[in-house]
Formats: structure tokens, C-alpha cells, sequence
């Protein structure tokens, strides 16, 4: 069956399996077994889900308040589209429209309740998958995507979730809801009994700080939780940087993995490294690469990056010596590679699974590529070297320019083009424009998705951040030259133009996307694309011009 013609609106789910709902009240988060309605034994329900407009005979709909409306009002139409029942808050009780026979169930936080529920209705499907769950600012697809190499390098059959989309193995998943790194606990059930369905092994999977905070990932207990890094993003959902710390920690809990391994090589890890030390409720490894200091200093390491020569990376761990290729490129993807090997041998503690070899598993980097992450563009003959990247914080706008620091001491420049989202944490624009200034020789500003915003002026505030470090009319130092390059396709090209055949283009921000959002319209735009045909226009007009000069000498 495909993807599509699952259910009328090809939901990701499995195939129904109806449970009535007196099975599902007993215990579940707090729903009362006495919902007032009539013999909740006959009612079965085989779906879950929160969005009225997908509704499929059988589900369970739950209402939930919103920031404009409230799911209530649109209980009636989702009862005519065949649910069954409906699960809400006491104010959606007081609103919700149903026909006499329908059971309203009403708890205090249906959000939590919705978690246990769906798992019971698609079968607790977690419960039959290795689980893998990744968190962090900054490597939280690539390493989801090193996680699913390894293991699909180990045998198994697995799933992903996350920014790029969901997958079993190399089949896309798509649906009416994938267009979020973690999806809602509802769908995410759904998913996951899905993918057991058509035979996963195991799930690779990205764990946002939104999810954990709205609870996204509840009724799912990961074998082993990894967390990369924490840098400034997403203050304008969790204020400050110590609740969206607290936000992530909430994934290294017993209630959501088994075992934990951790990077710390900022001041974020070795928080939360001390912390599960003091707790002594989640058995923890740490990762590091010890080329720098920590802030506090780092606790003792048990996956030690120990050499790194070209794309070869020997790793010291515990009970081994390991020494792979990465394909990949950047300080940063050596951490994310060593953290999915570390989550893998983590996972064959318990159960001594001799398919989980991390050293053979780490076979599968030495050809891997991700999409939008450090992507590789190839423009031809005579074009400067071009990378895609999704970079979009502080952090990862350095880590991604200082890969090519090699690169520039040999000559090279590295010309960067970067933007800023809309409605999205204003605080790191300028912190963003100024490292992007002191880590490349060309800061070229654009937009990346204004959003409802002024492109203009977010343009504005990350050539105010590059400030000290651009250069001033007539500089011949090191300081970077800062140009606002106006709309992305214009930028791109006008960094192409600037670029000689040893300098290298990096088009930061948005990475794989396939549009670019602008006062609630989404047009097709991807960067590689865009490289390309930028490029094979300015080769086009190079070719034209020799044309012309070669016949005008001619006539001569």
C-alpha cells in the first residue's frame, strides 16, 4: 500500500486495529474512567489525531486550545468526518458542538493524556523498535542521519524522523503532517506503528526543544538519547537560554531513555553531564574532542577523539581503539559522527546484540552524504568549490565557516552568503552577521525566509552584527568586505561573480529546503539549484562576451 492511499487523506498510520475506548481510559494520564457516555465499550477506536481536517472514521479527535481558536470548534465537523469521540479540556467542553452519543472526554491537559492514548491505540509500537533520539542546537539531522547509516550498515531496517523528513530506510513517508522536525505525539505513534508495521528494526530520530516542551515525545522511551550542543535559537519560544536547556533536558529523563551519551565540549554538555551524575537515574557516557577548553572544565571522557588526519578519525573508547573515514567535512561533523557510534555501542549493553558493532557500523561514513549539510555543489569547469548548508545559529555559522580555515590559510576565500529567518529569534541576527564576518573573507547578506517581516531590515540588523569586522571602504586587512546582496537568487549570483576557480561559496541558512516563505507565501526556491543555474548563466554571459570579442577581432 502506498503512502498516499493510506486512509482517505494518506495519513502515516497502520493499519486499523480498533480498541474500544473503556480499554483506553483506566490510568491513561488522567482521563476518568466515567466519561458519562454511553457503554464506552462499543465505541471503538482505531485513529488518533488533533487536526479536525484529516479526521478518518474511527478516531479519537483532540481539541486542543490554540493561540487564535480552540480545537472545540471544530469538534462537530470532525465528528461528521467520523469521529467517534473527542478528547478536550474543560473549556472545550463548554464549546464543543457534538451529537447526543458522542463521548467527550475532558481532562485537565489533553495534550499529555493524547500521548498515552495514541500509543495504546496503534499498539505501543516504541516498545518494538531500537530506539535512537538525538537533541541538541546545532548536528541533530546530521547525526540522525549517521545513526541511520550505521545501523542500516548493521542490518537493520530503519526509520528517520526529522528536518529533512521521515523514511524507512531509503522510502520517503509522506503525509499530511510532515513538515516538522518532531511531530505531534499523536502522529508521531501513528509513524512509528507504521514503520513496524512494514518490518523497521530500529528509529533514528530528532528530538526538538519545541517537542519536548509540548510534550511531543511522550510515550516513548528511546534505548539511548544523544545530545550534541546548545547554542542561541528559538528564544522566541523559551526566553532565555537556561529554559531552553531545561527544555532539552527533559529528553534524559528515565522517562524517555534508557542510557544517555553526551558532548561535552561546551558548557551545555558538561551541565548536563553533571547533572545526570548527581541524579544517578540515567547511565551516561560522555563525547569529546579535546582540542579546546570548557568553561568549568570537562568530566572524564569515555568516547576521546584522539587524532584527526584528513576525512580519518581514530576515536579511544572504553573497550576499543576505533578508526573510520567521514566523508563529511568540519570539526563539527567528527563530534556528530562519534556521537552516533557512541549511541550505538551504548545500545549493546544491555543486550549484548552482536549486530550492534559500532567499528563496523562506522563503515557507512566514509560515502555519506546529507542533504543540505555541508552539501557539495559541483558548478564545473572553472567555478570556485560551492556548499549548501543549513546553518542558521551563531554556532553553526562558525562551525561550518571554520571548516574552511585550511582552505584559507592556503589562499583561498571563502565568500559567504547568509541571511536571517523572520518571526524567528531576532536576538542571534547580529551575533550571526558578526561571526559570519570574522570566519569569511566575503559576508554577502540576503534573506533566507523574511517570513511576515521586512526583509530589508532583518538584512539590516546582520550587516549592523558583522560591524567591526567589515572592512571600511579602502581596507586592505584582514577584515571581511560586507555587501547587501538583496534577494537570495541575486545574492547567490553576485557571490558566484566575486568568486575565483580557487575560492570557495558557502550559501548558508536554509540547506535542503525546497521553498522560501514570504508574507504567507511559499515560492520554490533550492539553494543547489539556484548555485547552479546562477553559475551556468554567468558561464553563459562569460562565453557570449569571448564571442563577441573574438568575431569583432575577426572583422578587424
Amino acid at each position: 500500500m502506498s503512502d498516499q492511499s493510506r486512509g482517505a487523506r494518506g495519513l502515516l498510520r497502520p493499519a486499523p486495529h480498533p480498541v474500544p475506548l473503556a480499554r483506553l481510559l483506566p490510568g491513561q494520564s488522567g482521563v476518568p474512567a466515567d466519561a458519562g457516555a454511553p457503554d464506552l465499550d462499543q465505541v471503538q477506536v482505531s485513529g488518533v489525531t488533533l487536526d479536525s481536517r484529516i479526521v478518518a472514521p474511527g478516531d479519537l479527535y483532540v481539541a486542543l486550545p490554540g493561540a487564535r481558536v480552540h480545537g472545540a470548534d471544530f469538534a462537530a465537523g470532525a465528528v461528521a468526518a467520523g469521529a467517534v469521540a473527542v478528547l478536550t479540556d474543560p473549556t472545550g467542553a463548554e464549546r464543543a458542538t457534538v451529537p447526543p452519543g458522542v463521548p467527550v472526554l475532558v481532562v485537565d491537559a489533553p495534550r499529555q493524556a493524547m500521548a498515552a492514548l495514541a500509543a495504546e491505540v496503534y499498539g505501543r509500537p516504541a516498545e518494538a523498535l531500537r530506539g535512537f533520539a538525538v537533541t541538541g542546537t546545532n548536528g541533530k539531522t546530521t547525526t540522525t542521519h549517521f545513526l541511520a547509516a550505521a545501523l542500516h550498515r548493521l542490518g537493520l531496517s530503519v526509520g528517520t524522523i526529522g528536518t529533512i523528513g521521515f523514511r524507512l530506510d531509503d522510502q520517503p513517508l509522506v503525509g499530511p503532517r510532515t513538515t516538522v522536525t518532531t511531530p505531534e505525539s499523536v502522529d508521531l505513534q501513528g509513524l512509528l506503528g507504521l514503520m513496524v508495521e512494514r518490518g523497521a528494526d530500529a528509529v533514528a530520530m530528532e528530538v526538538s526543544s519545541h517537542a519536548l516542551a509540548l510534550h511531543r515525545a511522550d510515550g516513548v522511551r528511546f534505548d539511548v538519547a544523544g545530545f550534541t550542543n546548545l547554542g542561541r535559537d528559538h528564544l522566541e519560544f523559551h526566553h532565555t537560554m537556561a529554559n531552553y536547556f531545561e527544555a532539552k533536558a527533559q529528553l534524559f529523563t528515565p522517562e524517555h531513555c534508557a542510557r544517555a551519551a553526551i558532548v561535552v565540549d561546551d558548557e551545555w554538555g558538561v551541565r548536563l553531564a553533571r547533572r545526570l551524575a548527581e541524579r544517578g537515574d540515567v547511565p551516561f557516557r560522555t563525547v569529546s574532542w579535546d582540542n579546546h577548553p570548557v568553561p568549568g572544565g570537562r568530566p572524564p571522557v569515555d568516547y576521546r577523539v584522539t587524532n584527526v588526519d584528513g576525512s580519518w578519525i581514530e576515536v579511544r573508547t572504553p573497550t576499543a581503539e576505533w578508526r573510520f573515514e567521514c566523508a563529511l567535512p568540519g570539526d563539527f561533523n567528527v563530534r556528530n559522527a562519534v556521537l552516533a557510534l557512541a549511541m550505538i555501542d551504548l545500545a549493546n549493553l544491555d543486550s549484548a546484540d552482536a549486530r550492534l558493532d559500532a567499528a563496523t557500523a562506522a563503515e557507512a561514513f566514509a560515502e555519506l552524504a546529507v542533504p543540505g549539510r555541508m552539501q557539495p555543489v559541483r558548478l564545473g569547469a572553472g567555478a570556485p568549490r560551492a556548499f549548501v548548508d543549513f546553518a542558521h545559529t551563531p554556532q553553526a555559522v562558525d562551525a561550518v565557516l571554520s571548516a574552511f580555515a585550511a582552505e584559507r590559510r592556503a589562499g583561498a576565500r571563502v565568500i559567504a552568503v547568509l541571511g536571517a529567518g523572520g518571526d524567528r529569534d531576532p536576538s542571534k541576527r547580529r551575533p550571526m552577521g558578526a561571526v559570519a564576518a570574522a570566519t569569511a573573507d566575503v559576508l554577502v547578506v540576503t534573506d533566507d525566509n523574511p517570513r511576515t517581516e521586512d526583509p530589508a531590515a532583518i538584512r539590516a540588523e546582520v550587516i549592523a552584527g558583522a560591524g567591526e569586522n567589515a572592512a571600511e571602504p579602502g581596507d586592505t586587512g584582514e577584515r571581511a568586505e560586507v555587501v547587501d546582496g538583496g534577494d537570495r537568487r541575486q545574492a547567490i549570483t553576485a557571490a558566484l561573480r566575486l568568486a575565483g576557480p580557487d575560492d570557495i561559496v558557502a550559501v548558508l541558512g536554509k540547506g535542503h529546503e525546497q521553498g522560501q516563505e514570504s508574507n504567507g507565501t511559499t515560492v520554490p526556491f533550492d539553494d543547489a539549484t539556484v548555485l547552479a543555474e546562477a553559475w551556468a548563466g554567468l558561464a553563459a554571459g562569460a562565453t557570449g562576451q569571448q564571442e563577441q570579442m573574438t568575431s569583432g577581432e575577426e572583422r578587424r
